[in-house]
């Protein structure tokens, strides 16, 4: 069943009413925190019986929190001011190195000679799953991007980290941390996929796994916010992906509710830098879902280059990501990942038409105007990838040609 996007837009507003005001109660330590948390399970009891309708309960819920948000006005006009910290900001291009290579230092002195010979390359992104990072409870393992940022900015190079928080199908890899597949957790993840090849997603829809996803945010923020060199933090594909068990309606409404709720966690413990959302599904959403994250000040990623060509490849679909990137230019962070597959094949498997490296920067800057791209180093086409950067064309300024302009969303960027 298709979630209607007024029906979404009421749920993102009482997300963010209840949010705040329990960020506010924290925050002061009131004694009113446990009544007001009762309160809100009683809503959501009314909500879940079905009795009254999601429009009713929502009003009703905004009305009883708005006096601790300062009034009905502030819960329904800019709840997400203008980020008021000056930002990191070093736009162009990046290496997305390969997961298996990412401690490995073998592999990273490769990465590092590469780095020293491309003035155009900024940084690198890597990819950290939960697991990885959160090993039990509130114990947190940072030590690969600790160590990462110390080799980088000793050569004034910059890191960006992707939280994964789903497997490919077929992989092995544990995505959650083992105390999270308890019953306190409902388990934790799901299987995505088909009965002979699955992976794993987080249920994000459950509030307790969305609060442990906020802590390693927090806990991350707490360590890395104030470094030079971290760049920015990003979250894995919107997708859910095909689910083993199809979720219910609630569950998919809650899971992308909680998606932006963790991406607001993300502003308020990296305030001055980077943050983003790698963003492709649920299509018929986008238009809200991106504008919410625009309202947030949070970066609007697209998790590979799907290129419309006139005469060869098919018309944009018109519910694609691609086609939001024209429109929040120099008001949001845009970034864009240059995947394997993209190297190879433009569009879907049925459209076998091979770009070139520069094909894709010329997509990727002019059409989409972005601002980061993060180029996959395919083992085959890295050369190429160099060897386009180090032109003129790119070596002539920072950003390596892409659009470099401070977004609207940041109050100042910091260079």
């Amino acid at each position: 069943m298709i979630i209607s996007q007024k029906l979404f837009e009421i749920r993102n507003v009482v997300v963010t009413v209840v949010s705040q005001a329990l960020q506010i109660l924290r925050n002061n330590n009131s004694n009113r925190a446990a009544s007001f948390i009762q309160k809100i399970r009683i809503f959501r009891n009314l909500y879940l019986s079905g009795k009254f309708s999601t429009q009713f309960v929502a009003l009703a819920l905004i009305i009883f929190v708005s006096p601790l948000l300062g009034g009905a006005k502030h819960a329904f006009g800019s709840s997400f001011p203008i980020v008021t910290n000056s930002v990191k900001w070093h736009p162009g291009h990046y290496y997305t190195i390969l997961n298996y290579g990412k401690n490995s230092s073998r592999y990273l002195s490769q990465i590092y000679e590469e780095l020293k010979r491309t003035p155009a390359l900024r940084g690198i992104q890597v990819n950290y799953r939960w697991a990885e990072l959160e090993q039990a409870e509130d114990e947190y393992d940072f030590s690969s991007i600790a160590q990462r940022l110390s080799e980088l900015s000793s050569m004034k190079k910059r890191l960006v980290i992707l939280i994964d928080t789903k497997t490919s199908l077929d992989s092995d890899e544990e995505i959650a941390p083992k105390y999270l597949k308890t019953q306190k957790y409902a388990g934790g993840e799901f299987k995505i996929g088909y009965p002979d090849r699955n992976g794993r997603n987080i249920k994000l829809w459950n509030s307790a796994v969305r609060d442990r996803l906020s802590a390693l945010i927090a806990a991350l923020g707490k360590r890395f916010n104030s470094d030079a060199y971290f760049e920015g933090i990003g979250l894995s594909d919107t997708s859910i992906s095909k689910a083993y068990i199809p979720l219910t309606q609630i569950q998919r409404e809650d899971y992308y509710a909680n998606l932006l709720h963790v991406q607001q966690q993300m502003r308020n413990y990296f305030p001055n830098t980077l943050t983003f959302q790698f963003t492709s599904y649920p299509r018929l959403m986008l238009k809200t879902f991106i504008e919410s994250l625009s309202e947030r000040g949070a970066g609007l990623g697209a998790p590979s280059v799907s290129v419309q060509i006139p005469g060869i490849l098919p018309p944009r679909y018109p519910f694609d990501v691609y086609n939001y990137f024209p429109k929040y230019s120099q008001k949001i962070p845009l970034l864009v990942s240059v995947k394997y597959a993209n190297y190879e094949n433009a569009g879907s498997d049925s459209w076998n038409y091979q770009l070139t490296v520069p094909e894709l920067l010329s997509y990727a800057r002019d059409n989409l105007r972005t601002n980061y791209i993060f180029w996959t180093r395919h083992p085959e086409y890295f050369p190429q990838v160099l060897e386009l950067l180090n032109f003129i064309a790119q070596r002539s300024n920072p950003s390596g040609g892409l659009h470099s302009a401070c977004p609207s969303a940041y109050s100042s960027c910091t260079n």
